[in-house]
């Protein structure tokens, strides 16, 4: 199996196991959270916020999205299995929501800036939804925002060229902007639609 198909939450890795523990534990105390497929990761103390570019140069941030349901994935263009699966599946639960699915906005952030121009993610992300938007940063600034959101990429040299092992995890924020959960890429579109439908119905953007 091709190692971009590792998980951004590896619970062999001591740290994320804590993480996943503790984050665990908190919800089992509160029993008036909602249940979800997904991981729930109410409280986290990361995945706050990102400033990055979009493809005409405009800066955007996690605010810019209030009122909406945001799914955030890291990857890449040249990605060959795990980015399209993913952002098929995020166009999928738009239509499975139907007029709701306008509530959810998609969010892909490259950890190629080398490669992934803008005009080039411009293009990717359109080819899934046109409603979908690509950002992108320098070196530096995917390097710290890759760090805020505890995502895991590393360039893997392929003869004269190189792909990216990085994690599979899509992060998705209520319509306050407060992260919520963490989506394996291992979950169906079913699943996903029916956490997201949960939470507009449970935490509303005002």
């Amino acid at each position: 199996m091709p190692s971009v198909f590792r998980v951004a939450i590896d619970l062999k890795k001591p740290l994320f196991g804590l993480l996943l523990a503790s984050v665990a534990a908190l919800t089992a105390c509160d029993g008036s959270r909602p249940r979800f497929s997904s991981i729930d990761l109410t409280g986290a103390s990361f995945g706050r916020e990102f400033r990055l570019s979009d493809p005409d140069g405009k800066e955007r941030a996690l605010a810019d999205f209030r009122g909406k349901v945001v799914m955030v994935f890291f990857g890449f263009v040249q990605c060959p299995q795990v980015c399209p699966t993913a952002l098929a599946r995020a166009g999928a639960v738009r239509e499975m929501l139907g007029a709701g699915g306008k509530k959810v906005q998609v969010i892909f952030i490259t950890v190629d800036p080398e490669r992934d121009t803008p005009e080039i993610l411009k293009a990717y992300t359109a080819a899934f939804d046109p409603g979908f938007l690509a950002l992108y940063g320098d070196l530096e600034r995917t390097k710290a925002v890759a760090a805020e959101f505890r995502v895991f990429y590393n360039k893997v040299p392929t003869g004269s060229s190189y792909t990216m092992d990085h994690s599979a995890l899509t992060y998705v924020f209520d319509a306050q902007g407060r992260l919520r959960l963490g989506v394996n890429h291992t979950s169906s579109a079913e699943e996903l639609a029916a956490d997201v439908r949960t939470l507009m119905s449970t935490y509303p953007s005002s």
